[in-house]
């Protein structure tokens, strides 16, 4: 390390095209030396070309503050010393080193031809689990001083800094990991080789002391398991039955006070374990919910000894409720408190095929990234589930082939019983007071012929307004096309090396020796699936273009139900014919591979361990084949009554986004049996009721069936004080005129409306075509230049990044759909005006809600007062929630579907929302309003 040079580089430039018109007009070059920043080097220079506006407005560099500036070659005297025998490192190294390279070779100069080390690349490898590897938000974990970001000199030595805390961190690791870091270091980009191996050498001077939580099995070093013991009292704790003891307990939290409607819910819940009778609660925005239900949980759990489940939704309810809420319950409680997630098998690393996957010697980028992230994760998680670190997509193709995926035990697998993490997960809930999963895996475990959860009696179900969904997902079948080319290219034919391949040599090694015909006749079969399966695929594309045209508008996402009179149009006939072909040459496969692991079974025992694991592998898809030609003959020849069956895709991407899906009409008689019947049930949410009535909500799930409680808790927030409606009166009916008039007219509002809001501003849209086409309207005009406009699915980055960045900028619109209704949280100012866009009813023709409407009436039922008007209340109550986060929190909601006033059951939505001011306005008074409450 001590004869390493760091010369760590940020440019500021016109534009992205080095080999184009595009120059710097600022770098700064920050040297290191012996682990140390011994000196910076910044200039700005005149780029000869205009400096953009954007460019501007980003770094704060000016022509006018660049025009008595040297040129580069004038300065290139004094920057190629610092260059001289260094590492040039930079965060994206590759636009960097391109800018340097093109201004050397205008000069004059012999190019740059030493290492580079890119920082983002360095990054993923030693902060695996960031949730961003950009330079500003890494820095700001971090706690790094970064005052002036775009400006090469504050961002050249915040990198710098950021590089030395890196190597300090690679110093950390284990040898094991580091020897293995090097092997795979020389397919990455960037040269972290050098580095890896310059800290090898230093270390290898000294004895290793490993940390105390750290352990080396069989070559990879890992933090060491310790499963948290559930400690059972001598007398169990009492719950606190009064307000003056629950708020004893809750004054442990700073800045935490116990609200009534949270005292109020606790008891509830408390007072529905004690009797075991079902009980559906609806607690509004800023109840405490979470806590309100997890204290008398953790009460009941200690009085049986056994845990309570707590199911959510989403991940990020599931890591809040960990990270969050289960330590303020570990604060208040006066007794130990243990808690465990449990999730899916494959969310888990299988430690045996990873450290198989070590060996591997012909891995792409994206898998060489992955291996060398899970190294340096390996050494930190306790869970070992992949929601805990940021892979990158070819990264996560990596994880399919890591992940848990069976209990079948092999040679191999067995060696690593006491280190698997699934296992240490379903030990840990055993032990825990309460164990924390999620819809899917509950309805999943609730199906199964054994449970792989802890014996247990009371479930409280979070953000219940989407269990019912989430069990008719669980019910649903699917076929996709990505799904099918992964099934058969891991089978692959002998020619791709893949399972096939590798059961054959098995064959030849313990097996009776085939005929060659045999072999190439098998072959031969794999090859026609192949293209069979892609021909179909085609078959499916025309037939599902043809008949999804007549949309109005560019909606590239489609969806088609396949009633009876959809399988009578034309091309129909040929996918039938093409899933027959697909069926009977599965059919012919299975039968094969079956006589092929039969074949293999008694050599089981003689095999080495990578040899079992192929067999496994093989048997494992035999059960993926089995389970297709179920699913296929289920959706294309045989759909059941009850049932909806549909396409879906996105013209743009056929195949990556084209899938045919089937649900169960309802979910609420598997609800019955395998939930309600065999264990008591709490169901809460924030948004249960409409117009005050759970009727909705007990219907969908079984509820009404059994005795059980209701209860609504209102808000704490003063919303008739905090919060307004406005209804704008100009803007036209949607279905009164052409689509285009009306985007226009509500792009020039929400252009207006912006502007009085000085951003701040979440606009909720029911159509991703219309939210695209106001988005393109409202940034093409160049009224907004001084706003970031960030859009689902337009902008990149998660709906969390998204989120994230929207609070980042003082001036920021944020459009969304579907998945922005509900879930994010943004308090304070910075979400000030909440604009709903259209009333969120499904689609007259989207598949399920169709379905479900044609059912209501056979039943002689109103389907849309009984099934769409509900849930498009629910949807907008969602909606209405995401304005007023906190007791502090004051703003507009902005609703332009006219319906909410001029329809009979507009009164519905407003019903079901916290009484408020709602006044109808012309855009004029609308800006007047916004800017005199703002």
């Amino acid at each position: 390390m001590k004869d390493l040079k760091f010369v760590v580089t940020d440019f500021e430039t016109t534009g992205h095209a080095s080999k184009g018109n595009d120059r710097i007009i600022q770098a700064s070059f920050v040297v290191i030396k012996n682990k140390q920043i011994t000196g910076q080097y910044t200039s700005f220079f005149n780029p000869e070309v205009p400096i953009p506006a954007f460019i501007e407005e980003l770094t704060g560099i000016s022509d006018e503050r660049v025009k008595d500036a040297p040129l580069f070659y004038e300065a290139a005297k004094e920057i190629l010393p610092l260059l001289d025998g260094a590492v040039f490192v930079a965060h994206n190294v590759a636009f960097d080193l391109q800018f340097l390279q093109s201004e050397l070779e205008r000069a004059g100069y012999r190019t740059f031809s030493g290492a580079a080390i890119d920082t983002v690349e360095l990054a993923r490898i030693v902060w695996p689990t960031s949730d961003s590897f950009k330079l500003g938000e890494l820095t700001g974990n971090l706690g790094l001083q970064h005052d002036r970001p775009h400006q090469a000199d504050s961002d050249a030595y915040v990198t710098a800094e950021m590089l030395l805390l890196m190597i300090e961190k690679l110093e950390g690791l284990p040898m094991v990991t580091l020897e293995q870091m090097a092997r795979l270091a020389v397919r990455l980009k960037s040269d972290i080789y050098l580095l890896i191996k310059a800290i090898i050498q230093e270390k290898q001077s000294n004895i290793e002391q490993l940390p105390e939580q750290v352990e080396v099995y069989r070559g990879l070093a890992m933090r060491k398991k310790n499963i948290v013991g559930r400690v059972i009292e001598k007398t169990p704790p009492v719950y606190p039955e009064t307000d003056e003891e629950k708020a004893a307990l809750i004054a442990a939290i700073p800045h935490f006070e116990l609200r009534q409607s949270q005292a109020d819910m606790m008891d509830l819940i408390h007072n529905s374990m004690q009797t075991s009778k079902h009980l559906a609660v609806e607690a509004g925005t800023g109840t405490g919910k979470s806590l309100g239900y997890l204290l008398p949980a953790v009460y009941q759990s200690k009085q049986e000894k056994e845990p309570v489940i707590v199911s959510t939704y989403t991940v990020i309810l599931q890591q809040q409720l960990l990270q969050k809420e289960i330590r303020q319950l570990q604060q208040i409680c006066p007794f130990p408190v243990t808690a465990a997630v449990l999730k899916g098998r494959n969310h888990y690393i299988d430690l045996y095929k990873f450290s198989q996957s070590l060996k591997a010697t012909s891995d792409n980028y994206d898998f060489t990234l992955a291996k060398m992230q899970i190294l340096t994760w390996l050494l930190e998680t306790e869970t070992g589930d992949v929601d805990e670190i940021n892979l990158s997509s070819g990264g996560e193709l990596f994880w399919n082939d890591i992940r848990q995926d069976n209990d079948y035990m092999n040679k191999g697998r067995k060696a690593w019983l006491d280190k698997d993490f699934y296992l240490h997960a379903k030990k840990q809930a055993k032990e825990a007071d309460i164990v924390i999963t999620n819809h899917s895996l509950l309805v999943a475990d609730l199906l199964a012929k054994s449970s792989f959860f802890p014996a247990c009696r009371h479930i409280i179900v979070d953000e219940a307004h989407h269990f019912e969904r989430a069990a008719r997902d669980r019910l649903g079948l699917f076929i996709d096309q990505m799904t099918c080319k992964q099934l058969f290219g891991k089978m692959g034919t002998y020619e791709q090396k893949e399972l096939f391949y590798h059961m054959e040599k098995l064959v030849s090694k313990y097996g009776k020796k085939d005929k060659e015909d045999g072999r190439l006749a098998v072959n031969r079969k794999l090859q026609e699936l192949q293209f069979e399966s892609d021909e179909w695929f085609k078959v499916l594309q025309v037939y599902f273009e043809k008949h999804t045209k007549k949309r109005t508008g560019n909606w590239h996402r489609r969806q088609l139900r396949l009633t009876d009179e959809a399988r009578s149009l034309p091309y129909w006939e040929h996918i039938e014919y093409g899933a027959e072909r697909i069926d009977a040459l599965i059919g012919e496969l299975i039968h094969w591979m079956k006589q092929r692991l039969d074949q293999l079974s008694e050599f089981r025992e003689q095999m080495t361990a990578s040899e079992q694991v192929k067999m496994d592998s093989f048997k494992d898809v035999i059960s993926e084949w089995e389970e297709l030609q179920h699913t296929l003959l289920r959706l294309i020849f045989r759909p059941e009554e009850e049932e909806v069956i549909w396409m879906e895709g996105d013209s743009r991407s056929f195949a990556n986004t084209f899938v045919i899906k089937s649900h169960p009409m309802e979910a609420a008689k598997m609800i019955q049996e395998a939930l309600l019947r065999q264990k008591h049930v709490v169901f809460t949410s924030a948004t249960l009721a409409v117009n005050g009535s759970f009727h909705f909500f007990t219907e969908e799930t079984g509820l009404s069936s059994f005795e059980h409680e209701e209860a609504i808790l209102p808000s704490p927030f003063d919303f008739k004080q905090n919060c307004r409606m406005i209804i704008p009166n100009d803007v036209p009916e949607v279905k009164s005129v052409h689509q285009e008039e009306y985007i226009e007219s509500l792009a020039n509002h929400l252009t207006a409306v912006a502007e009085a809001a000085k951003g701040r501003m979440l606009v909720l849209f029911t159509s991703f075509d219309m939210m695209k086409r106001t988005y393109d309207l409202m940034k093409d005009s160049g009224l907004l230049d001084d706003y970031i406009l960030l859009a689902q699915g337009i902008t990149t980055g998660s709906r969390s990044r998204l989120t994230r960045n929207f609070q980042r900028f003082d001036k920021a619109i944020l459009f969304g759909t579907n998945s922005f209704w509900e879930g994010i949280d943004i308090p304070g100012e910075d979400l000030s005006c909440l604009v709903i866009v259209r009333l969120p009813f499904s689609p007259p023709d989207e598949p399920f809600a169709q379905a479900k409407s044609e059912q209501l009436a056979r039943a002689g039922k109103n389907a849309f007062s009984s099934y769409s008007l509900p849930q498009a209340v629910l949807r907008f109550r969602q909606g209405f929630g995401r304005l007023i986060r906190s007791s502090t929190d004051r703003g507009i909601i902005i609703v332009f579907d006219r319906r909410i006033q001029t329809n009979q059951y507009g009164k519905t939505f407003l019903q079901s929302i916290p009484a408020i001011s709602i006044e109808e306005a012309s855009l004029g008074e609308v800006v007047s309003v916004i800017e005199k409450w703002l």
